[in-house]
């Protein structure tokens, strides 16, 4: 007999540690499937937004508490409602945790990532009506199951370990980057920040996308050069500690950049970001992921003469995960390059402290219900 519950890490109140406990395990029913999970990947900034959110983004909101969190689940399908048609229990999956409610106008368009109450199962909401859907998917990958949409779910090929398909919320990222920049095999690309998570999964992407020039900075010079040693003749790194981010990529390509991808972090420095936008050529672009906070002065005389462009970009949809997918089996996408650190769900606390030392992107902190 099916058991009716699961054990689930949840969190009872802002910045609290999560407590293990049983609780109902989720049903399938209409377009919805259960899914057994298998890995979750514990993303570097998880203990900052379960300690800080609530005070830094008032307008929007957490789960409800008490949460399951986890934002990068993968795992195995146990059961489909009756509405799912293209896949079935024994399919292995990466689920994405965006949610969308499509009634509104911007999911009438196709532009889910643009719905009006878009929210990241498992993690937080992006506007204050993003409640509803946190509620009806209230399962996030930090539990032995979960239920999803039949719409997130992206089909992981054998060659692809779980530990590996949790990383693909930051690949993700960096590869919808990567698409609205324009990468291709004709492009000199600067990423800055690309021995950290994202930027790591940047590098990685546009190798995958036959991008011919990696421009990457960040300031560990031991990092950075392990990560030029992925493809040294491709990829060329710069501390900022060395100068001034600009000077250095003029000086190797002479026109500057075609695309700029700044993956850095809330507290980096802002000269870095604005050092990225001077590094691009005429009609050059760049696609900020990062998520660097306050107010950046741009001069947007310099960007109309230029005709350059600025644009964040927010996730991935699940179409480009399966596109993600395909490009791991085909051995185009290296995630060989990971260093899985894998924690029981027993310690999952230990594992969001953890991330902390992290070897620069190349670490991957997951949580594993399976796991002894």
């Amino acid at each position: 007999m099916v058991s009716t519950t699961m054990r689930a890490a949840r969190m009872h109140g802002v910045g609290a540690p999560m407590v293990l406990e049983n609780v109902p395990r989720p049903v399938a029913t209409g377009s919805d499937v259960v899914v057994r999970v298998e890995a979750c990947n514990i993303v570097p900034n998880l203990a900052n937004i379960l300690a800080n959110w609530t005070a830094w983004f008032p307008q929007n909101p957490l789960p409800s508490l008490p949460a399951i969190f986890g934002l990068d689940p993968t795992g195995v399908i146990e059961e489909v409602g009756e509405d799912v048609h293209g896949f079935e229990p024994g399919d292995r999956v990466y689920v994405n945790p965006g949610r969308h409610c499509g009634g509104c106008a911007a999911c009438r368009r196709g532009e889910h990532i643009d719905c009006e109450s878009y929210a990241f199962a498992g993690y937080f909401g992006f506007t204050a009506t993003s409640t509803r859907l946190l509620d009806r998917y209230p399962y996030g990958g930090l539990a032995e199951y979960l239920l999803a949409p039949e719409y997130s779910l992206v089909r992981l090929p054998e060659s692809v370990g779980f530990e590996h398909g949790a990383r693909f919320g930051y690949l993700g990222t960096g590869y919808s980057a990567l698409r609205k920049a324009k990468a291709g095999p004709d492009t000199t690309l600067l990423v800055n920040g690309i021995s950290g998570t994202l930027g790591l999964g940047v590098a990685l992407l546009a190798l995958a996308m036959g991008v011919p020039r990696i421009l990457g900075t960040g300031r560990d010079r031991a990092l950075l050069d392990e990560v030029r040693a992925l493809a040294p003749a491709r990829i060329e790194t710069h501390s900022i500690l060395d100068g001034p981010v600009d000077t250095w990529v003029r000086a190797r390509t002479g026109r500057g950049a075609d695309a700029y991808v700044d993956a850095l972090g809330p507290g980096a420095p802002h000269e870095t970001l604005i050092q990225g936008m001077a590094s691009l050529r005429r009609g050059g672009r760049a696609v900020n992921i990062g998520a660097a906070a306050g107010m950046v002065p741009f001069d947007v005389h310099h960007m109309m003469d230029q005709q350059l462009t600025f644009q964040g970009s927010v996730w991935f949809t699940a179409g480009e995960g399966q596109q993600m997918a395909h490009m791991a089996e085909r051995g185009l996408l290296d995630l060989s390059v990971f260093e899985n650190v894998v924690y029981p769900l027993e310690k999952v606390n230990d594992a969001v402290s953890g991330v902390a030392s992290r070897h620069g992107g190349f670490s991957n902190f997951v949580i594993s219900p399976t796991a002894a």
